[in-house]
């Protein structure tokens, strides 16, 4: 009996696949009389629709991971044209209890102008004053700038936060 059972497993096994039987195999048509094989595939999803469905699920799901992936290509490489601002932070002096002077080195491309926050903050890292300094444009590309910050509170160090193109 058990060598029955792994032979209609076998049969049925094919019959989902599409395949002929084994030889030696019974088929449900043989058992039951009727053909067995649509309805094993209708019975366990394998229809002719649904493979067509899963075909363009997946088709559309990479139409769209192909159209996302150019996007990020394009818009990264376009984003390479604009001029190049670094700042560097070159020290601080606290001149009182109400003003820290922070000096720091602007790289920016000839003929551009800028702008800058410098920030002064205290020891718990808090913004206790900062200030928007404007900077005309000029044909060296390096150069150093020193700015007193005035402060809502007792500054203990004072930094260049970010810089940008005007």
């Amino acid at each position: 009996m058990p060598r029955r059972e792994s032979a209609d497993a076998a049969a049925e096994d094919a019959a989902l696949d599409g395949v002929p039987a084994p030889a030696g195999t019974r088929s449900s048509a043989d058992a039951s009389g009727s053909t067995g094989a649509p309805d094993l595939a209708r019975r366990y999803g394998r229809t002719p629709a649904r493979r067509r469905r899963d075909r363009s699920i997946l088709v559309g799901g990479a139409i769209a991971f192909a159209a996302v992936l150019v996007s990020w290509v394009v818009w990264a490489g376009l984003d390479g044209n604009t001029p190049l601002v670094q700042a560097t932070d070159l020290g601080h002096e606290l001149l009182d209890t109400r003003a820290v002077e922070v000096t720091w080195r602007l790289s920016v491309p000839s003929g551009n102008a800028t702008a800058c926050v410098v920030q002064a903050f205290n020891e718990d890292f808090t913004v206790v004053g900062w200030k928007v300094v404007e900077i005309p444009a000029s044909d060296r590309p390096l150069r150093t700038f020193t700015e007193t910050v005035r402060t809502a509170q007792e500054a203990n160090t004072g930094l260049i936060s970010t810089c940008w193109l005007r």
